[in-house]
């Protein structure tokens, strides 16, 4: 009986797995692969997520779909399972390079 409740879990979280919202027009800029000295970021037009932090000697990692933008931020999660990404500079030019500020964090974008 114990199994069958964490069979309903993981069947749900299948299921909303696909869930992932494309990058709208307006945002494409996000679109890419970002490094920082301890971050990376990779966001694909799809609406695919992957995030890597080092941060006080741990890692966190985020593997997931895009749920939507609020503003410069978005969302990234399954189901009611989310993170808020907050971009405080949306994608800019800096010295023929693309930029944006992700958690605090400056990133450049690497293609």
């Amino acid at each position: 009986m114990k199994h069958s409740k964490w069979l309903v879990f993981f069947a749900l979280l299948a299921s909303f797995s696909g869930c992932s919202k494309s990058v709208p027009q307006e945002k494409l800029g996000y679109v890419g692969e970002w490094q920082g000295k301890t971050m990376y970021l990779l966001i694909t037009q799809v609406g695919s997520v992957k995030y890597k932090r080092l941060k006080e000697g741990g890692t966190t990692s985020v593997d997931a779909p895009l749920q939507g933008f609020s503003g410069d931020n978005f969302d990234v999660g399954v189901g009611p399972v989310k993170t808020t990404f907050v971009v405080s500079k949306p994608p800019y030019q800096d010295g023929g390079m693309q930029k944006m500020v992700v958690d605090g964090i400056e990133l450049t974008k690497t293609n």
